[in-house]
C-alpha cells in the first residue's frame, strides 16, 4: 500500500501543479475572480493532501503498528482530493451550484484521514 500511495501522492502533486498554472494562465480570462478563488482553493488542498498521501505511504513503510488506520487515511486523503477538490474545480468551471454540496463530503473524507493518523501514532511503537 505504501508504494499506492507514494505514486497517488505524486500524481496528484503534479496535477496540482498543472491545475494551477492552467488556472493561472488559460483560465485567467475566463473565470470570475470568485471562480478564480474557488479553483486555487481547490488546487491548495490537492497539494498539501497529496503531501499526505506521502506522508502516509512514508509511515506506512516504517510503521510497527497502526498499519490499517494508515491504510483508511490514505484512502480518506484520496477520496478527499478528489471529492473537495474535484467539487471545486467543478463549481468554479461551471457555476453549476449542486457541486457546492459535494465539496464537505471531501473535507470530511480529509478530517478521517488526518484522525486515522492520530490514532495510529497513539497506537503505534516510537519511531525511531
Amino acid at each position: 500500500m505504501a508504494k499506492i500511495f507514494l505514486m497517488a501522492g505524486a500524481a496528484f502533486g503534479g496535477l496540482s501543479v498543472a491545475a494551477g498554472a492552467f488556472a493561472s494562465h488559460a483560465l485567467k480570462a475566463q473565470l470570475s475572480e470568485k471562480s478564480q478563488q474557488i479553483f486555487e482553493t481547490g488546487t491548495k488542498y490537492q497539494m498539501y493532501h497529496a503531501l499526505a498521501l506521502i506522508l502516509v505511504s512514508l509511515l506506512l513503510s516504517r510503521a510497527e503498528g497502526g498499519e490499517g488506520l494508515l491504510t483508511l487515511a490514505g484512502y480518506a486523503f484520496m477520496a478527499g482530493i478528489v471529492l473537495f477538490s474535484g467539487s471545486l474545480y467543478g463549481l468554479s468551471l461551471s457555476e453549476i451550484k449542486w457541486f457546492g454540496p459535494i465539496t464537505p463530503l471531501g473535507g470530511v473524507a480529509f478530517l478521517v484521514g488526518w484522525g486515522c493518523i492520530a490514532i495510529a501514532a497513539l497506537k503505534s511503537s516510537p519511531i525511531s
